[in-house]
């Protein structure tokens, strides 16, 4: 009976029990099926031989019928019904009596018009004159005990029978009675048992000898396979980590043999590495550059390192307070005693006398030790001597205090932004002294406040990108306008990136340059004035000789021709423009210019440069060839400012050019001034060539300076040119000279273009 139990506990009994039933359903599931299946169709047969049998004596009797002659229809019924599987064959009238069988007894009886027979048309009235064979079809039993099929089938009134003279049916009656054949089915029966016999015993000899192999070969390839892997992780188990399950098959079960084997063979290599490890906790735990201790609940030291017993010298049962600073109770605040209470790691600082005297500092950071259940059996105490960290602490303080006051010294204000949203996150003294500001006032709101609105979404961008921002426009706290040169650097403050803006107010130096400018503008325009005057006297000659003749005219009370009247008209008119245009543009030009940048076309501050010059060239005999291309992009400046550059280098080349010619007559080189514009690699490019006298190589380096100049004395201020480099550099540009002495000088500028023209 313990065999049973085990054998039924095993998983070959599970596999092949369950095999086993589902082997049992499935072929109980297709013998069920398949003798109702064959029942189906040998009742389906016979039915059809029925109906068959039924048509052959309807045809056979047809003719006899016609005749009306009985004794033939006897004969036909008497001879067929001698079939062995006939049992019964009736003609019944629509009355319901029997005309003809093949038991003579029968021979003219009237049955039940309600019986079974009948019963298949008369169940409706009118009865049915059309059944399909299925409503035609009865079984029933006979009194020998076997089963009996019965087909009913009708004898229909044909045109033959209601025109005979022998026996005339009305022609209205369509059915005239019925064949009633009976056929045994004992035989049929008998076979379809035999058959449904052959397919259960075949079906239980398919399930036994099925269940029998499969039981064969689980206990074989299964059930033997099993123990020796279950030997096998025992072994392993208990040590034997060497064992090796012998199952030489490549299958699954030979898989898994090998994949036990190679377990054992990785535990032993996991538990010498898990030695090696616990070696290695081992010397990390004597040999840590740190004090570690394990403590009881009292606090008595249970395990320590060697750092701690070198530094401490415990003894033996030695408490922690007793062992650290030589105290006979316990501490105030103890973190060990806090680990044991609520199970959590704990942190604090400590400080003693260590043996030397001096003060010492300790980082304390307990853990908790835990058994099997959970519970807490014991402390881990980690202290960490920060002696020189709190040293370094107070000697970084002082620098902190330092650097604290050379920030608030700084004569420039200087402001600490969030990189993110340009916050004001620390700004030092000198911020109240250029805008009026306090410092509370500024922290935390945003740098761009100092921007004017309609500029600040463009300068958030730059101040994030650009090291460099110069001239840029401020708001004082009393609303007044700065101008300050802004310096940005990326930085760290408490502990995240952020940008160290440095400003410059350079408000008072751009006042003087403006002034120093506008004093080289009226300078030009005195060099200018000569020109001018040649350029006014033009137009007003022409107006003093219209008036003189209209004057003239009108004394003499003579009359104006129409014609005369309006020429002269328009003359004046036009040149009265032509005045009013030259002495607007030296208007504007004299007038002090804007700091402000703005998008300029190259071209047209050259052509206003040209306009004021191109008589004083004519008069010179100076030839001017323009090389301009068309559609430039604008670069970011001011046109009136960059007109005056443009005039600067138009002046020093006339005077080269003069110069040269002054000393000789050279009538075999020509006068000339050509001015170019291009546009190349993101850059306008402006040159402006002369045919002067040149620069020597030893004054190249020395022409931007202020107050130098090459001319002679009392012709040049040394201004033009220094003016010039200082405003080309405002606007980001770049101004060089090339030269050949004797030969001409060719002055390159070149501006970025603006944003707006390169589509960025």
């Amino acid at each position: 009976m313990e065999r049973f139990a085990n054998f039924y506990n095993t998983l070959s009994f599970r596999l092949i029990f369950w095999v086993g039933l589902i082997i049992l359903i499935s072929l109980s599931v297709w013998a069920y099926f398949n003798i109702k299946y064959q029942k189906e169709e040998a009742m389906r047969d016979m039915v059809m031989e029925g109906e068959r049998l039924g048509n052959t004596i309807k045809l056979g009797t047809h003719y006899a019928m016609m005749l009306n002659s009985r004794d033939d229809i006897n004969q036909i019924i008497q001879n067929i019904a001698r079939l062995e599987e006939i049992e019964n064959i009736r003609i019944y009238n629509k009355q319901g009596q029997i005309k003809f069988s093949n038991r003579p007894e029968e021979v003219d009886q009237k049955t039940n018009i309600k019986a079974e027979a009948c019963d298949i048309c008369h169940r409706s009235s009118p009865p049915s004159h059309s059944l399909a064979l299925e409503e035609r079809t009865r079984i029933f039993g006979s009194q020998d005990g076997y089963r009996l099929l019965g087909i009913i089938s009708p004898i229909y009134n044909e045109p033959g029978c209601s025109g005979n003279s022998c026996h005339v049916h009305p022609e209205g009656k369509k059915v005239l009675g019925a064949l009633d054949v009976v056929i045994s089915l004992k035989d049929a029966d008998k076979k379809v048992m035999a058959y449904q016999k052959g397919i259960i015993s075949f079906a239980i000899f398919i399930f036994i000898v099925t269940s029998g192999i499969i039981g064969i070969f689980i206990m074989r390839f299964v059930n033997q396979p099993i123990k020796k892997l279950i030997r096998g992780t025992r072994h392993i188990g208990r040590g034997e980590y060497d064992f090796n399950v012998e199952v030489n098959r490549s299958d699954e079960m030979g898989e898994l043999a090998y994949a036990i084997s190679q377990m054992g063979e990785e535990i032993a290599k996991k538990q010498e590495e898990m030695n090696k490890q616990k070696e290695e906790y081992q010397n990390i735990f004597e040999l840590a550059p740190c004090y570690i201790t394990v403590q009881d609940r009292d606090l008595k030291l249970l395990r320590f390192n060697r750092e701690f017993a070198e530094q401490f010298g415990p003894q033996e049962g030695d408490y922690c307070y007793k062992a650290y600073k030589g105290r006979s109770e316990r501490c105030e605040v103890c973190p060990v005693l806090r680990t044991f209470d609520d199970g959590r790691s704990h942190y604090s600082e400590e400080s003693g006398v260590s043996k030397d005297g001096s003060r010492s500092y300790w980082m304390v950071r307990t853990s908790p030790i835990r058994d099997s259940k959970g519970e807490i059996v014991a402390a881990m105490e980690l202290c960490l001597d920060i002696t020189e960290v709190k040293r370094l602490e107070k000697e970084a303080k002082k620098s902190e205090e330092k650097y604290r006051t050379i920030f608030n010294t700084i004569p420039n204000p200087v402001f600490v932004l969030d990189g993110d949203n340009l916050k004001i996150l620390d700004c030092n003294e000198s911020v109240t002294s250029v805008y009026g500001f306090g410092k509370e006032e500024l922290l935390m709101r945003p740098f761009l406040d100092l921007f004017e609105e309609d500029s600040r979404q463009e300068y958030a961008s730059k101040v994030r990108t650009t090291n460099i921002l110069n001239q840029v426009k401020h708001i004082r706290k009393d609303g007044q306008i700065i101008y300050v040169n802004i310096r940005v650097s990326c930085s760290e403050y408490g502990g995240k990136g952020v940008l160290l803006v440095t400003t410059s107010d350079i408000t008072k130096r751009l006042m003087a340059e403006q002034q120093l400018i506008q004093a080289s503008k009226m300078a030009t325009l005195g060099e200018m004035a000569t020109g001018v005057a040649h350029e006014l006297n033009q137009p007003l000659s022409v107006i003093k000789t219209a008036s003189s003749y209209l004057i003239r005219k009108v004394r003499r009370k003579e009359e104006i021709k129409y014609d005369i009247l309006r020429t002269m008209a328009e003359e004046i008119g036009s040149h009265v423009d032509r005045a009013s245009k030259i002495i607007n543009h030296m208007r504007e030009f004299g007038r002090k210019s804007e700091v402000k940048r703005e998008g300029v076309q190259v071209n047209v501050a050259l052509n206003r440069a040209l306009e004021i010059f191109s008589q004083q060239l004519k008069l010179r005999e100076i030839e001017v060839v323009k090389e301009l291309q068309e559609n430039l992009p604008p670069v970011m400046a001011n046109a009136n400012r960059l007109e005056q550059v443009f005039i600067n280098l138009l002046i020093n080349a006339r005077d080269a050019i003069e110069e040269k010619w002054g000393r000789v007559d050279r009538k075999d080189a020509a006068k000339r001034i050509v001015v170019k514009t291009h546009l190349i690699d993101g850059f306008v490019k402006i040159e402006i060539s002369d045919t002067g006298r040149g620069i020597p190589k030893s004054q190249v380096d020395k022409i931007f300076e202020p107050f130098f100049t090459t001319k002679e004395v009392g012709r040049g201020t040394g201004l033009g040119l220094s003016i010039s480099y200082g405003i080309v550099q405002d606007y980001d540009g770049t101004i060089e000279v090339k030269t050949r002495e004797g030969q001409g000088s060719t002055f390159i500028i070149r501006f970025p273009v603006s944003n707006e023209g390169n589509g960025t």
